[in-house]
């Protein structure tokens, strides 16, 4: 199944078409409209005129995620408070962080989080659970792509209390959570003799804020006997909808039309060009309003995987080492 089947079968040349338009319009945005990338731009001497082709962003600085939590947010928002619709502060290892959206940005990302969930098999018969904090508004981008769908939501909070009541009250064939919930999930069913595995849980998606890979899979697999699938929801991107994993497991598909990926030699500056040879992941958004993140280095350790996947999405897909 797909939720926007013209993106997500799009022929390659016209998805690089389709992006280096949107390329450049990205770049002269922040260029013309944030001071961070004023500066930042400046101090490189580049311009968004300077990109003429898709590699032309080699040219281009990094953006560190040191730097996302030393900024002032204010300093790359591109435009003025009136024009923010949502405002996102988190508590992070690395610092404070916090991430702002126009009605636009929170669109995108419902769009995004709808073809992610929808290629894990979820539809408007589909009665899911959300495991986590509202707000958070990467669990609010779940929760409106899930009505975008049609699937019946049951938003089960951070209380285990309320989610073992829930767990009686309704017959729910998806989670979406973190490892972390759903693994105290499992405990607190345990605590009252109950085992998660006597419910009709079929699929558990983990939204995974530290790494593309998640480390706990096999055994919250082994736990739920259920089908586990992951998006990539670091905090620095805004939303868990850039990267997602298909039914076929293989591999976790990049949002084209939202995110122009890049690998890089690990410690450098220097593009990798060999095929499936591995690197770190560098991600730019392409129609981002509020806050574009221009050639981020996630610090994921990736290769990308150029042909058609066996779903039949020709969106290229990134592996971790240890993929599932």
């Amino acid at each position: 199944m797909y939720a926007n089947q013209k993106i997500e079968q799009m022929d390659k040349g016209t998805m690089r078409e389709k992006q280096l338009e949107l390329l450049k319009q990205q770049l002269h945005w922040a260029e013309e409209k944030s001071f961070f990338y004023q500066q930042s731009f400046e101090q490189a001497k580049v311009k968004a005129d300077d990109l003429q082709e898709l590699e032309d962003l080699r040219k281009f600085p990094f953006l560190l995620s040191p730097q996302l939590h030393q900024v002032d947010s204010l300093d790359i928002l591109t435009l003025p408070i009136s024009g923010i619709l949502r405002f996102n502060h988190m508590q992070q290892i690395a610092g404070e962080l916090t991430k702002l959206y126009t009605q636009g940005d929170i669109a995108k990302n419902t769009e995004m989080m709808a073809r992610c969930l929808v290629a894990t098999g979820i539809n408007k018969t589909s009665v899911v659970a959300v495991q986590g904090d509202l707000a958070d508004s990467r669990v609010l981008d779940v929760q409106y792509a899930l009505e975008n769908i049609g699937a019946t939501v049951v938003p089960m909070g951070s209380d285990y209390r309320q989610w073992l009541r829930l767990m009686e009250l309704v017959s729910m064939d998806t989670i979406v959570t973190t490892p972390q919930l759903i693994m105290q999930l499992v405990i607190q069913l345990q605590a009252t003799g109950k085992n998660i595995i006597d419910y009709p849980l079929d699929r558990v998606i983990c939204m995974n804020p530290n790494g593309i890979q998640n480390p706990m899979q096999r055994h919250i697999q082994d736990r739920t006997r259920a089908t586990v699938y992951n998006f990539y929801a670091a905090a620095e991107l805004g939303t868990a909808g850039v990267l997602f994993q298909c039914e076929a497991h293989a591999g976790q598909h990049i949002q084209e039309d939202f995110y122009y990926p890049e690998i890089i030699n690990f410690n450098s500056d220097v593009p990798v060009t060999e095929p499936n040879q591995m690197g770190e992941l560098v991600v730019t958004t392409l129609q981002a309003e509020a806050m574009p993140l221009i050639r981020y280095r996630t610090g994921q350790a990736v290769s990308m995987v150029e042909e058609t996947c066996e779903c039949g999405r020709t969106l290229r897909r990134v592996t971790t080492p240890f993929s599932f």
